[in-house]
């Protein structure tokens, strides 16, 4: 199926890209997220229409991210878990107890935006997790994790 990308897609496109992709991936994904629509004469048309007000929003969606990604960048978030004798973690923490944890600090991040390259934290340690804004703004931080014993 062919569609119109309607936002940067990563592995994909840019803005107004026509790219063909599998249909389960255009009906499935794409389209119900308003990332793209089909690429008919009309629709075509109508992106065509709106073309230059659509680079406006994502340029400004674009500088939003980088402001945010300006002031998160560096930043450490300390979390305390439950850690036996030798420094190893009963749980692990995850993608969606640092969101959480961004998230009581004023930063609006879904854990879907964290991206831990090694997996989940199992020890008490400092680590480095990414997070991903944008699809063009990835941001570094650091998460601390302290142990409390049981």
């Amino acid at each position: 199926m062919q569609v119109i990308l309607l936002d940067k897609v990563a592995n994909l496109g840019g803005l107004g890209d026509i790219v063909k992709v599998k249909d389960g991936y255009a009906r499935n994904f794409l389209i119900p997220t308003a990332r793209a629509r089909r690429a008919t004469a009309a629709n075509k048309a109508e992106f065509e229409a709106k073309r230059a007000e659509l680079e406006k929003a994502a340029a400004a969606k674009l500088a939003e991210c980088q402001a945010v990604g300006e002031k998160l960048s560096g930043t450490t978030i300390k979390l305390t878990q439950k850690a036996g004798v030798d420094g190893r973690l009963f749980g692990s923490v995850t993608n969606h107890d640092i969101s959480e944890e961004l998230n009581k600090q004023g930063y609006k991040v879904v854990k879907a935006q964290v991206r831990m390259p090694n997996g989940p934290i199992k020890t008490v340690s400092d680590s480095t997790v990414s997070v991903a804004l944008h699809t063009d703004v990835v941001v570094e931080i650091t998460v601390t994790v302290y142990g409390e014993s049981a």
